[in-house]
């Protein structure tokens, strides 16, 4: 049974940094690419960033590019967000996903494109 479980998340002022980590389990195939997404209340899930687990492309959502950076680590089956100059607006509930097939281009963005969830870490940012 696949699992995917997300830590790192908590509270910071505003400029802070955080680093989540996503640890996947319980696979005996790869996926094509993992991402982070977030969710605020009262708002869609939205994604923030991607890695194509290949050959490590990223993709970022263009309101954390410059800000956050996705990373993997294959021998710990871990994948990171390190996430600095953190704003308010940065918010959410964020989850690690990781998708079996596409074209990471196209899908990686898309939640609907993903296979697996993690339950979720908050972080909270305040002004």
């Amino acid at each position: 049974q696949v699992q995917l479980v997300e830590s790192g998340g908590g509270s910071v002022q505003a400029g802070g940094s955080l680093r989540l980590s996503c640890v996947a389990s319980g696979y005996a195939y790869s996926f094509n690419y993992m991402g982070w997404f977030r969710q605020a209340p009262g708002k869609e899930r939205e994604g923030v960033a991607a890695i194509y687990t290949g050959g490590g492309n990223t993709n970022y959502a263009d309101s954390v590019k410059g800000r956050f950076t996705i990373s993997q680590e294959n021998a710990k089956n871990t994948v990171y967000l390190q996430m600095n100059s953190l704003k308010p607006e940065d918010t959410a509930m964020y989850y690690c996903a990781a998708g079996l097939s596409g074209d990471f281009w196209r899908y990686s963005p898309l939640a609907a494109r993903y296979n697996y969830w993690g339950q979720g870490t908050q972080v909270t940012v305040s002004s």
